[in-house]
């Protein structure tokens, strides 16, 4: 699977045994999440083109590098992906944002859309999607389908865990868009929550359970 990077840098994985931690109250959760959307941020935008423009230092003229190439727009899977847009956004300040949303039938597991809302211009620009998790995968494939179908060409997933279902799911349906996560846990549960994840990313961030 060489488009799926797990981002195991220690800082992180610290951060994710306190995200995990059913003591971590709603306000430290949420803050968690925007410290590690962060760095997913930098990792995932670590293959951006550069080119070279001209400045002055205080002391020198110089030839430095800034981001070239399509413009970035950040994609939240609602409504759990937007705990995780504020942290991407302090590092992505000129991105513009887009929202799918998609609730998953709790009979059948599968995804079903009722909301979606995109930049007029998504086709001309690299999309990143955010979900904290990707557990069947089942949004995460609804989501890109429907990206794809808005005419982008330039997509990238994030997401904090990950089960190896999901990724299977996610890697087969879209093999040509990249994978970004913290973690890959054990597997899914008959409810089809990871083991042993971290519980209901949406109830966690949003204080709702």
């Amino acid at each position: 699977m060489s488009s799926v990077h797990v981002v195991d840098h220690p800082l992180m994985q610290h951060k994710l045994t306190y995200v995990r931690s059913q003591d971590t109250t709603t306000d430290n959760f949420r803050r968690l999440v925007r410290e590690i959307a962060a760095m997913l941020a930098y990792e995932v935008t670590r293959d951006l083109p550069t080119e070279l423009i001209d400045i002055q230092t205080p002391v020198a003229a110089m030839r430095s590098p800034v981001i070239s190439g399509k413009k970035l727009c950040l994609v939240s899977i609602l409504r759990a992906g937007n705990g995780m847009l504020d942290g991407m956004i302090d590092l992505l300040p000129g991105a513009r944002v887009g929202h799918i949303g998609l609730f998953r039938d709790p009979t059948t597991l599968e995804p079903i859309e009722y909301y979606l809302k995109l930049p007029e211009d998504i086709q001309e620009r690299t999309v990143i999607v955010v979900d904290p998790m990707l557990a069947t995968g089942n949004s995460a494939v609804a989501a890109l389908h429907r990206l794809k179908e808005a005419g982008v060409t330039s997509l990238k997933m994030v997401c904090m865990i990950g089960s190896p279902e999901g990724v299977k799911a996610l890697t087969e349906a879209h093999p040509d868009v990249s994978l970004t996560l913290a973690a890959i846990d054990d597997h899914l549960n008959d409810h089809g929550y990871i083991v042993p994840g971290l519980g209901d990313a949406g109830d966690r961030i949003f204080g709702t359970k």
